[in-house]
């Protein structure tokens, strides 16, 4: 029975990796520019994660410091492990007036990091930044053409793993000020899909469950024929 009781025993495992991304995108339902996970497993039963990228809802805010990327492209960001990408617009300015992240970490413009030491912050659609009427800096704003290359880190973030010089400026740049980029998961969908993958699994546990006193009843017999 070992080879009869692997099958659903991979099957449970599948759908429990299944089940902690569902979870994961339902506690990340309402995190700005938040992209869902694509679990598939190859013929060695690995688990692949791919990223989802299709783009969110655009969520007007009002504050002049959320940014919305309506187009392709990510925000570089400087933080103490090395740069990283984010499509997570919701920034601020720090007690140095320096525009940062929620983590305080410095949004990079084309020329570093950016200075706010004025009133009026305006921000257009390719990412030009004005202060009080004169232009500053431009938000470096950025893409690479083999996006599987992007993992998901922490915070939100993306980390490249290939060579940074890749990089390249996006074709469509559209930034919206006053908006920021919502996730994009359906709450709907991945509660649908929580129910399905929970029940597969049940019904794996029943089946390793079966195979069990199977087996034990087999072991029983012997016992008694003896």
């Amino acid at each position: 029975m070992i080879l009869e009781m692997t099958r659903p025993v991979q099957g449970g495992i599948r759908q429990e990796r299944k089940l902690e991304a569902v979870s994961n995108h339902l506690a990340n339902a309402d995190t700005a520019g938040f992209k869902r996970d694509v679990i598939s497993f190859d013929k060695e039963f690995r688990a692949r994660m791919n990223t989802d990228l299709t783009q969110g809802a655009i969520e007007k805010t009002g504050n002049d410091l959320d940014l919305a990327l309506k187009d392709e492209g990510f925000f570089k960001i400087d933080t103490p492990a090395g740069i990283r990408y984010t499509r997570n617009g919701n920034f601020t300015l720090n007690s140095n007036g320096v525009l940062v992240n929620q983590a305080g970490n410095f949004v990079l413009g084309q020329g570093g990091a950016i200075v706010v030491n004025g009133t009026n912050v305006d921000i257009n659609k390719i990412g030009e930044i004005r202060i009080d009427g004169t232009l500053r800096d431009r938000l470096d704003i950025i893409t690479f053409e083999n996006l599987t290359m992007l993992q998901k880190e922490g915070a939100n973030n993306y980390v490249y793993k290939g060579d940074t010089r890749d990089e390249t400026g996006p074709l469509n740049i559209a930034v919206e000020q006053g908006a920021i980029e919502s996730s994009n998961i359906q709450v709907v969908d991945e509660m649908v899909s929580m129910i399905d993958h929970h029940r597969m699994y049940q019904i794996y546990q029943k089946m390793m469950m079966t195979f069990d006193e199977i087996d034990g009843k087999a072991i029983n017999d012997v016992g008694k024929l003896q």
